[in-house]
Order: structure tokens, then sequence, then C-alpha cells
């Protein structure tokens, strides 16, 4: 039988969407396995943003907290496996090489360009399937991430620098993998797999979030690109909710999308001196700014003890247990720029904002680490408490770009270009990525590719 031939194994894209699609006995099983027996290929179909237990991974800040009149919800992608829902785009991009190239473990070794949580999902995914892994990432990286991608058995190709310089480890995928017949590379920030799958699955993990806490619907989506690919769950809320918002935040020292700008900057996971090119830059409406600083500092505030949140902020315990460790630096980037971004549209409380939380905190001790190292001790809680006063104190008419008015969208075009015609994509192809149709076309692609799945899958029938 020819290796294309062989079974696969993993959820559809329908089932990631919606896990109530499995088997209830299956479901709970493979749930119970997240934890039990973390590297069980039945955790594959963990792999969405509902909780067997709970409802949708996802939780109510409160406004003692976010100082805004709307409400604001965060999707919690720490409960994904391998700590951040990063794995789903990297389950994601393997199932179409399965799918369309027919590699199967045993001959082919995964790439995966990033500077952390895609490596990390790309590693536990590549693990569970049975496949051999390389993480191309720069070499600046919080130490924990660099652990993580060794526990799951896969090795590092490192690049100089750190988040900003992630064009090297472009560069190094393209000169010494791409192309070789024995290697997969999963490239996060081209692969338009990572869009199916937050357009697909993301948003609807968001309609079910907002529909258990009781709201009427979303009114402003909000995340900062890495590789862009989670504000296509932006696009997926617009079928539901047409007027909504997108904003996408970066980092005030890397303010790219803003002005062209490529500083270097400390908030891992995000602001990659770059426009992917999965960014549908015209579905775009705000850019915000986030100074980096706040991002640490925020990581810190809710690292601290559940005494110390429910005193700075005036929640009860309950609250604050939900609150504590559930942000890395990206996450609370993402936090403070729907607080900017909400502010600046001026929603009420009538309306309702969503960001993500990408990971937890368990991935930065060392970043805190070296926090508490330029302080000179452990931060007390007045500084804690200054700080996220200093975070809610920044002007979003300072903060806040409209990319609507003017030629912002057709300048984030023109960058896009720029950065992808050198890696081989035709001006041609990538123009066309200005026609909503290109983006409805190649979402459309996922009712075929799970019928292809599902005729080629191996049946989930048992966790033993």
């Amino acid at each position: 039988m020819p290796e294309s031939k062989h079974p696969v194994y993993g959820p559809t894209y329908a089932e990631m969407r919606d896990p109530d699609l499995l088997d209830p006995v299956f479901r709970a099983c493979a749930a119970d396995l997240q934890n039990r027996s973390p590297l069980h290929r039945d955790n594959l179909f963990n792999i969405h943003w509902l909780d067997a237990r709970t409802g949708v991974s996802a939780f109510l800040v409160p406004q003692a907290v976010s100082g805004l009149a709307a409400n604001l919800v965060v999707m919690d992608g720490g409960t994904f496996p391998s700590g951040s829902m990063k794995v789903g785009p990297a389950y994601a991009m393997l199932m179409e090489r399965e799918l369309n190239e027919g590699i199967r473990p045993g001959s082919t070794t995964v790439i995966a360009p990033s500077t952390g949580n895609f490596g990390i999902g790309a590693a536990w995914v590549a693990r569970v399937k049975g496949y051999e892994a390389r993480v191309v990432m720069p070499s600046g990286m919080s130490r924990e991430r660099y652990a993580l991608i060794e526990r799951y058995g896969a090795t590092t190709d490192l690049t100089p620098g750190s988040e900003a310089d992630v064009n090297l480890t472009l560069q190094r995928t393209q000169d010494r993998y791409a192309g070789q017949s024995a290697c997969a590379v999963l490239g996060q920030f081209s692969d338009l797999a990572n869009y199916r799958f937050h357009r697909h699955v993301t948003a609807e993990g968001v309609r079910r979030a907002v529909q258990g806490l009781g709201l009427d619907g979303v009114d402003l989506f909000v995340s900062a690109p890495g590789s862009a690919g989670t504000l296509a769950a932006g696009e997926g809320l617009r079928e539901s909710f047409p007027d909504l918002c997108i904003a996408a935040v970066e980092p005030e020292e890397c303010s790219t999308l803003t002005d062209g700008g490529r500083g270097s900057h400390v908030i891992e996971g995000i602001g990659d001196q770059m426009v992917t090119l999965i960014h549908n830059v015209h579905a775009t409406d705000l850019v915000v700014r986030v100074p980096d600083v706040h991002t640490i500092r925020g990581t810190a505030v809710f690292s601290g003890s559940t005494d110390d949140i429910m005193a700075m902020f005036g929640v009860d315990a309950d609250c604050a247990v939900r609150l504590q460790g559930r942000f890395g630096p990206s996450g609370i980037c993402n936090v403070v720029g729907a607080m900017q971004a909400a502010s600046y549209l001026g929603l009420d409380q009538s309306r309702t904002v969503v960001t993500v939380a990408t990971d937890s905190n368990d991935r930065y001790r060392s970043v805190l680490d070296r926090l508490s190292n330029n302080l000179g001790r452990q931060p007390h809680r007045r500084d804690l408490s200054g700080w996220w006063s200093e975070t809610r104190e920044l002007e979003p008419v300072r903060q806040v770009l409209d990319i609507r008015e003017g030629d912002h969208r057709e300048r984030l075009h023109g960058m896009k270009r720029d950065t992808w015609v050198p890696y081989g994509y035709s001006a041609d192809f990538i123009d066309s990525m200005q026609d909503r149709t290109f983006w409805d076309r190649e979402y459309a692609l996922i009712e075929q590719l799970d019928l292809q799945w599902q005729a080629l899958r191996q049946p989930p029938a048992s966790c033993r």
C-alpha cells in the first residue's frame, strides 16, 4: 500500500469546532487523558475550546480590573494540550500536509519556525503522531520554551536574537529545509491552515463563550499578531456579528503595522517585524500599540498571590483564582490592547470585547525572575498595584490607529508583498489577497478537507 494510503489519526475541523460531534464516552475518556497521560494520541481530540466539565474555556474580566464599561471576555488558550492554543494551528497544518502530500511518520521530519508557543505545539503534535520534529527559533527566548520543546522530544535549530529577529528563523528555514523531501515545514506565518483553524474553530469558541456568559454578541475582537492567525477568528465572528470591529495589537517598540517600525521588544510571541502572508489586512480595522514594559509588569501582577489580587482589585476569592497565573506577556498585551481599543471606540455596558490569552504564566518564570532581579527584590503589592494603574492611564487616542481611514491597508498590503515575494510567492498571488473572495475560497476548503480526512482516518475507538 502506498505511504499516502496509510491511516491517519486525529479530529476533523468540524470536530475541533464542535467536539460534541464525538461519541460522548470517547470524548470524556479523551478529556481524562489530558492530565493523566498527556502524550496519548487520543489527546489530539482535546484540541478545541470546549471544556467537557465547565463549558468553553473563557472568563469575564471584572470591571475593577479592566476599568471598562464594556464586558471584557478572555479566551483561555492555556487549557489546550501542550499549554497553548497554538497547538491547534500546528495540528491543522500537519493534518493538511498528511492529506495533500501523503507524508507519514518514519520518513518525514516536521520543521517548525517559531519563537516558542507554535514550536511547542508542533513538537507535541509531532510526538503524539510519531514524527521527529525540529523547531527553528531565536536563541533569546525564555528558557521554559526550550525545556518544553525538549520534553516533547524535538530538537532545536537556534538563530541569533529574540522575538524581533524572527526573520532570521524564516531565512534559516528557507535555506536549510524548504524543498527537502524528508522535511515538512509547518509555516505558521504563511500556511493558510492556520487561518482556517481560527476562522472556523476559534470563532465558534468565542460565540459559545459569550452565549454561555449570558452576553448578547461581540462588538470588538482583539489579538496581537505573531502569525496573525488568531485575527481570522474575527472574520468568522462577522458571519454572526457583521458590525464587529477587529483590532490588531503590537508592541510600541516594534510598531510595524502602525508606521513600519522594526525595533526590539520583549513580548514573546508577537511583534515579528512583518505583515504575515495569512494576515487579511483588509479585514483589520484598528492597530493598537502597547509598551512592552506594561506586559511584563502585568504578567507579574496576575502571577501574585490570590490575596494580592483580591486586595488590589476588590474581587472575591473565586475571581482571584480565575485570574491568577492565566496570562503570559502576550495575553496581557491583548488585554491592555482590548482596554485601549474599547475605550477608543467608546463601548458602553451593553457591548462586549473578546480577546485571547494564548498561554499562561508557567512558561515565563525566567522572565519574571529577570524583572525581580532588575528591581533588586520580589515585587511588593504596592509595586503591582502601581504598575497596573500606569497601564490604565495609557491614552487611547495616542495608542490606537484607525486603519479604515486613508491608505493604511494598501500600505500594509505593500509591506506583505515586499516580505513574501523573496520567499517565492508571486506578486499576483499576493495581490489576489486584496479581494475578499480569496479568503472565503480558502475557508471553504474545510468541508472537502474534512471529507477526505474522514475517508482516510482510523476511527477513534477507545482510550486505552
